[in-house]
């Protein structure tokens, strides 16, 4: 009887190390999405104040490239590979010519992990430009969403220099 109650301790402590594991990722995730869009340009202080009498037009600013703090946001839905594409191809054509540099993507249901991991598998061959190999992706699940959807946050990178 003693082993029981100490397995089904056991199998509670488990469950508790586990979920903390995974708020541990999170907050990782937060503080580098936080990290890399507030820090500020290393070169602002290296551009030129502007001046009335100047007649040429200042050089493209170039410097590292950040994080835009703002996400965009599209829906996909259902199971076949080459609809989904589409579909992501359709929805992403308004950023065309920008390159993501994170995606969180949140797929519906109690196993919405695996939709989202699937969705995230396909950016790429829906948009190989705009999702590269650089592009860090992450997969979640929302409950409260329908099965066989998601819900995908894509975080573009700055111009460069801007």
């Amino acid at each position: 009887m003693s082993r029981a109650r100490s397995l089904r301790r056991r199998g509670g402590r488990l469950g508790v190390v586990v979920l903390a594991g995974w708020l541990f990722a999170d907050l990782l995730l937060v503080l580098a999405l936080v990290s890399m869009a507030d820090r500020p340009d290393p070169q602002a202080n290296d551009r030129p104040e502007p001046t009335p009498s100047r007649t040429k037009p200042s050089p493209t600013p170039t410097g590292p490239r950040s994080v835009n703090r703002h996400p965009e946001e599209f829906e996909v839905a259902g199971t076949d590979k080459g609809d989904l594409v589409e579909e992501i191809a359709k929805d992403t054509r308004k950023w065309s010519g920008r390159e993501a540099a994170l995606v969180l993507t949140f797929g519906g249901g109690s196993n919405g992990t695996v939709y989202a991991h699937r969705v995230n598998g396909l950016l790429g061959k829906a948009r190989p430009r705009m999702f590269t190999k650089k592009t860090a992706t992450d997969d979640y699940h929302s409950l409260g969403s329908p099965v066989e959807t998601a819900v995908v946050r894509v975080y573009f990178y700055t111009a460069p220099g801007g």
